[in-house]
């Protein structure tokens, strides 16, 4: 019992654990292990045998190593048409990104007239007084309202609106649809 209360404080007092190991006590130094020493045969690599290549497969390697003229031009061209294609590219994002920013400058101009324009409609609506109008009209100039003998009443089954081009006859029917019922 005794031991195992010892070991059980010892447990709880440990420092925690590093990452080589536990913390040990003391001022002594772990040794290192030792490893066995290799045997002489084993630490020499085995030379690898070599297969005895044919003279044909040995031409047909070098052959195939080599590069005819045809081809070099034919990946010379392939090369340049990559790198004519890949500066157009870049031509072409450049030109969509400037184009991109001129419109965003333009769309914000757009947005500063707009504003601008509302603020001083605003403003002259604001500045119209519609019973200082009435009152000079009716003080100043001699304005009257209409009477009731004076307004005609007609009928224009036609159209919604009026182009008066002679005068509204007595009878108020200006022009009659045959869809229409009398």
């Amino acid at each position: 019992m005794a031991a195992r209360r010892s070991s059980a404080y010892v447990e709880t007092t440990r420092r925690p654990q590093s990452h080589s190991g536990m913390y040990i006590y003391g001022n002594t130094v772990r040794q290192a292990e030792v490893l066995p020493k290799r045997r002489e045969w084993e630490a020499q690599p085995r030379p690898r045998k070599q297969k005895k290549v044919s003279r044909q497969v040995q031409r047909n390697r070098r052959y195939a190593l080599r590069m005819n003229p045809a081809y070099v031009a034919f990946l010379t061209i392939a090369a340049v048409l990559a790198l004519v294609a890949c500066v157009w590219y870049l031509q072409v994002r450049a030109e969509l990104t400037s184009r991109s920013e001129n419109i965003t400058s333009l769309q914000q101009q757009l947005a500063d007239a707009r504003e601008e324009n509302t603020t001083r409609y605003n403003a002259v609506i604001d500045s119209v007084n519609l019973e200082d109008v009435r009152n000079k009209a009716i003080n100043e100039m001699g304005m009257v309202y209409a009477d009731q003998s004076q307004i005609i009443t007609y009928q224009n089954p036609v159209n919604d609106y009026v182009k008066q081009y002679q005068n509204i006859p007595k009878s108020g029917v200006l022009a009659q649809s045959d869809k229409v019922k009398k």
